[in-house]
């Protein structure tokens, strides 16, 4: 049973920093990309940022790029996302996924294997 969780949402004002950690169980975390999709009120969910299983290649979405950042600690089984200077668009349920191959396949919903329940982040002005 291959198991994703969240933490790290929460409250920020415009400009603040914020750190979402994801946990992961039951697979070989080495070989499976990761990535950070959110989904805003009203709007379809979207990629953010994504990894590979070895850590060698990153991407984001044009909206955060230079403000977000991505890593992973194979040997916790654990995927950051460091967020700064968090704008009010950013307020979204923030969910991390597990793709089905050490690759980043695809930033659409149809690569990712598994998903977590999600947490809110919400940036206030």
């Amino acid at each position: 049973q291959v198991q994703v969780s969240e933490s790290g949402g929460g409250l920020v004002q415009v400009g603040g920093s914020l750190r979402l950690s994801c946990v992961t169980s039951g697979r070989t975390f080495s070989s499976t990309a990761m990535a950070w999709f959110r989904q805003a009120p009203g709007k379809e969910r979207e990629f953010v940022a994504g990894i590979s299983g070895s850590a060698s290649r990153t991407a984001y979405a044009d909206s955060v790029r230079g403000r977000f950042s991505i890593s992973r600690d194979n040997g916790k089984n654990t995927v950051y996302l460091q967020m700064d200077r968090l704008e009010s668009e950013d307020t979204a349920v923030y969910s991390c996924a597990a793709y089905r191959s050490a690759t980043i396949t695809t930033t659409k919903d149809s690569g990712v294997d598994y998903w977590g329940e999600g947490t809110l982040v919400t940036v206030s002005s």
